[in-house]
């Protein structure tokens, strides 16, 4: 009887993410003891766009499962872009505020830059303000965009050191990719970024030790790319139609990443699912950067959330 092939180790996201936020939950707990300061997050969101109501409810039950302060702010479609830029001033002026996050999109009469421009560098816990990103780049400390962040920490923990490691990014946007690329300099890796216009993509995902897909097109990587016992970090979430025939018919759908799962788990030495995988470590990065900004705001090193 002939052996089923290797498969690769499942890199378990949610699991991760649980204890990340268990985590700061203690080290929030003990630097409101010790120092009086309690971690706030406040979350503004401006219209009625579903997935961005049921995003914000779930960073509000997470922000205080952790123990931190929580405001979330509902603004109508027709708030104008003044009313929401002195929103901003003022949690930017509020000490018990240590995060400030716009869910986006915004409607299209407010300027997304000019909003994002607004909060606080220190405040930013989205890691989006350019102030944040050249702060990454030369390599001082300021707030990371979460979903980089929640992947770095996921390779760290299954890999450990990853200086040396040849790392391939695809995708070039300034709110994974790019970022994600800055992240792994910081560690010694050799980074390349793929993108559209990038020559002969297979055969330079199969020099990648680390792959981490950031496209945004379902299944455009094949299990033949993937260099064996590469390790895979799938950031992808596309919505497809269901397997089922009859439910494909319905409208129904399935959620799969960028990267083919099945065929790249049967070369892969370790790999991200979808959904399960880098999803749930954005949330709990938001909160460790909320936990961060209210040390630094204190005068306080934060404690190190690595598992």
């Amino acid at each position: 009887m002939t052996a089923a092939p290797p498969r690769a180790t499942i890199i378990d996201g949610k699991a991760f993410a649980a204890g990340l936020v268990d985590r700061v939950a203690a080290a929030s707990g003990r630097l409101e003891a010790a120092h009086g300061v309690k971690p706030g997050l406040a979350v503004v969101i401006v219209g009625e766009d579903p997935a961005s109501q049921i995003y914000v409810r779930n960073k509000g039950e997470t922000t205080q499962r952790a123990g931190m302060r929580s405001d979330t702010h509902r603004l109508s479609d027709n708030t104008s872009e003044a009313e929401l830029l002195a929103l901003i001033a003022a949690l930017n002026a509020d000490s018990g505020i240590h995060g400030i996050l716009v869910q986006l999109p915004l409607p299209a009469h407010i300027d997304s830059a000019a909003v994002l421009a607004a909060i606080d560098p220190d405040k930013d816990v989205d890691g989006f303000h350019v102030v944040n990103v050249g702060r990454l780049s030369v390599g001082v400390p300021g707030m990371v965009p979460c979903t980089p962040l929640g992947c770095l920490m996921l390779l760290k923990a299954e890999l450990g050191d990853l200086s040396g490691l040849n790392a391939v990014v695809v995708g070039r946007s300034n709110i994974v990719g790019k970022p994600m690329a800055q992240l792994l300099l910081g560690e010694s890796c050799t980074v390349t970024i793929a993108h559209s216009r990038t020559r002969d993509l297979p055969s330079l995902f199969r020099t990648a030790d680390i792959l981490v897909a950031a496209v945004g097109r379902p299944e455009m990587i094949r299990g033949d790319w993937v260099k064996p016992g590469a390790t895979v970090i799938d950031v992808g979430i596309n919505r497809v139609p269901s397997r089922d025939p009859v439910k494909a018919a319905e409208g129904k759908t399935r959620v799969v990443g960028d990267v083919a799962f099945e065929e790249a788990a049967a070369v892969a030495g370790r790999i991200t699912p979808v959904p399960g995988g880098v999803g749930p470590m954005t949330i709990a990065c938001l909160l460790a950067n909320t936990y961060t900004a209210a040390c630094r705001a204190a005068g306080i090193e934060p404690e190190p959330l690595d598992a």
